[in-house]
């Protein structure tokens, strides 16, 4: 995978995902810059250890980052974990290993798993409306919910299907769960309805796009950590690990 896209040389950018506690802001939000020394295998590569002001950046081992390389042929982007540093021919340098699949990435664009994750909905009360165009997200408890299948998920929206189908720019509110760390986290979100289509072969069936309406910032990280995490075992699946 990596050979056909990424060539020595190519820049790449470096952004820690594990956000210990012990960490401030300014280095969760650090971005380190370097490049491509040798690409070792379809999911391996060295890279030259990072400088700053003539200073060495000694990145971890075992440290997980969100790696974008810029090549000819565009940006793409991976998780990456440092497994090495050693230093040859008087270069400094880490060796890093896939944690996730290689992507093509645009900076607008948030990842998409694919997933089976049951999900109940409801469309918004006109007053819940108001608030929302508010910038308030304020919810009527105890109203009766739809059952439905969530089949992908990003930080940015979801897919998802059910027997029903809701009117395109609507706004509906979702309540599901995602698990991690084996504890199951209740999520309850509005989002816009942007796309509604009736299943080929399932006649009564219909898809749904949707994306998130003013979700608070910590729980769009979670769900972006969820993915990344369910990315990772997939990939340890896949390997036989």
């Amino acid at each position: 995978m990596l050979s056909q896209y990424i060539v020595p040389g190519n820049r790449v950018e470096l952004q820690i995902v594990d956000k210990t506690k012990g960490m401030d802001d300014l280095e969760k939000k650090k971005v380190y810059q370097t490049q491509v020394i040798d690409i070792l295998s379809e999911d391996r590569f060295e890279i030259l250890m990072p400088i700053e002001k003539s200073k060495l950046i000694l990145l971890p081992v075992g440290g997980e980052y969100d790696t974008y390389f810029y090549t000819a042929g565009g940006l793409y982007q991976c998780f990456a974990t440092v497994i090495d540093r050693y230093k040859t021919d008087n270069q400094f340098i880490l060796l890093m290993e896939l944690s996730s699949n290689l992507r093509k990435f645009q900076r607008r664009e948030y990842y998409r798993l694919s997933c089976v994750l049951d999900m109940d909905s409801r469309p918004l009360e006109k007053e819940e409306i108001d608030a929302v165009e508010k910038k308030n997200n304020y919810l009527v408890p105890g109203l009766p919910l739809k059952r439905s299948i969530i089949v992908d998920i990003s930080g940015g929206g979801i897919r998802f299907v059910g027997d029903y189908a809701y009117e395109p720019e609507s706004l509906v509110c979702c309540k599901y769960n995602l698990v991690r760390n084996g504890k199951a986290r209740e999520y309850t979100l509005v989002a816009k309805v942007l796309m509604v289509k009736e299943l080929e072969g399932k006649p009564g069936y219909y898809e749904h796009r949707a994306q998130y309406i003013n979700i608070d910032t910590k729980e769009r990280e979670e769900i972006i950590r969820f993915i990344f995490e369910e990315e990772r075992k997939n990939r340890k699946n896949e390997k036989g690990l």
